[in-house]
């Protein structure tokens, strides 16, 4: 399954990320990434919840207080300002408005958007843990398998290949989904998407292998939700490099028969290589690539591992 040429994936976003001057101070914190790189590939959905109910610009600036597991968001200096049942209405909406996109990204530390480690203050104005912004919570509850991530942590190549690779993934299931999910549409999805999901969590696509190999005369509705549940869990924490060896090896593994013992010492020494972090994924990856170019193997070519998004996004140079 691959993307259309111009087709864009529509994912939610902060509009401050975007360079929209919706901060509180009437600011923005445009990231150059996100607009310049990920645009090509993105339609982006920008939101300012703030904005959205009607606190302003510029406008009070609001903090989370009280408890971290159902924190209030009230006005730093005033704390009658109380955003928050607006803010989490506004949330809910927005689930229900937005099921049509791939992926959220947020903005960090913010008291409605921030995903994780936003400061929730004690009645004494004083820090005391860390909370979830009250909109992103509700998308974090409301749609759970949507890949969210903050923009602060979208500088860590690891943590940045990840989500996009998440996003690429959940949308080629919601196209799935819109194209219909029958018992050989589930099986073709796990089969281009295995080594990819191994790479993440090889019980797990064992696991879900046998899911599917049960189907039967099961409910098909019911088994596809537990599959991508399975599948959007597994892949939420990313591949370590120790991960990513053991995939190559066993690629590596469909070409032994193939290549002379020189081509097969190379290809070991690589993935050797990136193992011990001198080499980037790519280049492991590239080897390959030229060698089942020239011995082509049907499964292989099936492999979303591979090219689980547009090379041109230059991911797997940097881990």
């Amino acid at each position: 399954m691959t993307e259309p040429a111009l087709a864009r994936i529509r994912v939610g976003i902060s509009s401050c990320l975007l360079g929209e001057e919706v901060r509180f101070d009437g600011g923005h914190k445009r990231s150059l990434f996100i607009t310049e790189s990920l645009a090509r590939y993105f339609e982006f959905v920008p939101r300012c919840p703030e904005v959205a109910i009607g606190l302003g610009i510029p406008r009070q600036a609001i903090r989370l207080v009280g408890d971290p597991e159902a924190p209030r968001a009230k006005g730093n200096r005033d704390d009658s300002l109380d955003a928050t049942d607006a803010l989490r209405d506004y949330g809910r909406a927005q689930v229900r408005a937005l099921t049509d996109i791939s992926g959220y990204i947020l903005k960090r530390a913010s008291p409605s958007c921030g995903m994780e480690r936003v400061k929730v203050y004690s009645q004494s104005g004083m820090p005391a843990k860390t909370g979830t912004g009250i909109y992103a919570r509700e998308f974090s509850q409301g749609l759970p398998l949507l890949p969210m991530e903050e923009e602060g942590r979208l500088q860590d190549p690891a943590l940045r290949e990840n989500f996009i690779g998440r996003v690429f993934l959940y949308h080629r299931w919601q196209a799935l989904e819109r194209a219909g999910v029958t018992a050989g549409a589930l099986v073709a999805f796990h089969t281009e998407h295995k080594l990819l999901i191994g790479a993440h969590d090889e019980n797990e696509a064992r696991a879900c292998g046998r899911l599917l190999a049960g189907l039967g005369d099961a409910d098909v509705t019911a088994v596809a939700k537990e599959y991508i549940n399975r599948v959007m869990t597994a892949v939420r924490k990313p591949i370590t490099r120790r991960q990513h060896a053991r995939v190559l090896q066993r690629l590596a593994g469909f070409l032994k028969r193939s290549l002379d013992s020189g081509d097969r010492q190379e290809l070991a020494e690589t993935i050797e290589n990136y193992g011990r972090g001198l080499v980037p994924l790519i280049v492991p990856l590239t080897l390959l690539r030229h060698h089942f170019r020239r011995n082509p193997d049907e499964y292989i070519a099936r492999q979303l591992y591979m090219s689980p998004y547009p090379e041109e996004l230059m991911l797997r140079n940097s881990v």
